[in-house]
């Protein structure tokens, strides 16, 4: 199971967002330099977070984007459902009506066993796990 760009660069734009929550919009531009995104590409994958209610925009001079919601608010599982759509990775876990022996299928089980499993650590992983995790990550190592 591959996550394209969009899976990835969308949450990649969330979390710059979510590091900079309740600092106002930030421009498109600067996130897309931030996070080495081609700034059109960016404000695709905005436009489809915003039409999910996970981001909001402001038009003018001091315009932007910014979450919509807290950070602790705002799933992965969202993130990716808006910009990637299923997880699934099969056509038939999604579908099992039109794959006739799809109950008789121990495979179609495989893969519905696998969805399952990215889609619990999707659903609870929240912006603000992520957001705690990249602080971490940015600690400087402990001297012994």
């Amino acid at each position: 199971m591959i996550i394209s760009t969009k899976g990835r660069y969308g949450t990649m734009a969330m979390l710059d967002l979510a590091i900079r929550y309740g600092q106002g919009p930030i421009l498109a531009k600067d996130i897309a330099r931030r996070q080495h995104i081609s700034r059109l590409y960016l404000e695709h994958l905005l436009i489809s977070l915003k039409v999910a209610g996970m981001v909001r925009s402001t038009r003018g001079t001091r315009g932007g984007f910014a979450l919509a919601k807290q950070p602790s608010q705002i799933r992965l599982s969202e993130i990716i459902q808006a910009t990637e759509g299923s997880m699934a990775p099969t056509e038939c876990v999604d579908h099992p009506e039109a794959y006739p022996q799809a109950a008789l299928c121990v495979i179609h089980d495989v893969w519905s066993e696998v969805k399952a499993a990215i889609s619990s650590i999707l659903e609870s992983t929240t912006l603000q796990d992520l957001l705690e995790r990249q602080r971490q990550k940015l600690q400087p190592e402990a001297i012994e």
